[in-house]
């Protein structure tokens, strides 16, 4: 069995991004490797005090991105698909990439928004990332 790697963000775009992914994993017979990269700076605001962290805030963050994940995952698994979750803190690019190179995944499958170049420039792009440094071939899902 391949395995697909499909990092999700929980925005607009993920029921989109999810319905390919599950076309692609059924075309091909694939177990859906679902991942979720939280950024590193949950928890932490800037105050009077400069900065604060707040621990309590982290976990319930954590906790509702987690829950997120296992509705998708049963979501996929409902629709006859092999699926399994990751959520881990830090930076996306180099985290998904190394889930991607611990499954041996044979395909990433990710979104594209459709934004102008001129977004690219000033905010990057994951998918843009991703398809640059990937050693294994990206599917990108037009999502606009």
């Amino acid at each position: 069995m391949i395995n697909i790697i499909l990092p999700v963000d929980f925005s607009e775009a993920t029921d989109k991004l999810v319905e390919g992914a599950l076309k692609f994993a059924k075309e091909t017979k694939g177990k859906i490797c679902l991942i979720h990269v939280a950024p590193s700076d949950i928890g932490f605001a800037i105050g009077d005090m400069g900065f604060q962290y707040f621990p309590e805030v982290e976990q319930n963050e954590i906790k509702q991105e987690l829950m997120q994940l296992n509705n998708l995952e049963q979501r996929i698994i409902a629709q006859g698909v092999d699926c399994e979750h990751l959520l881990k803190q830090g930076v996306a690019g180099d985290i998904i990439l190394e889930y991607a190179k611990e499954k041996k995944a044979s395909y990433m499958v990710m979104g594209s928004h459709g934004r102008s170049n001129m977004y690219d420039v000033f905010v990057g792009s994951l998918t843009k990332e991703l398809t640059r440094r990937s050693p294994i071939p990206v599917l990108v899902i037009p999502i606009h």
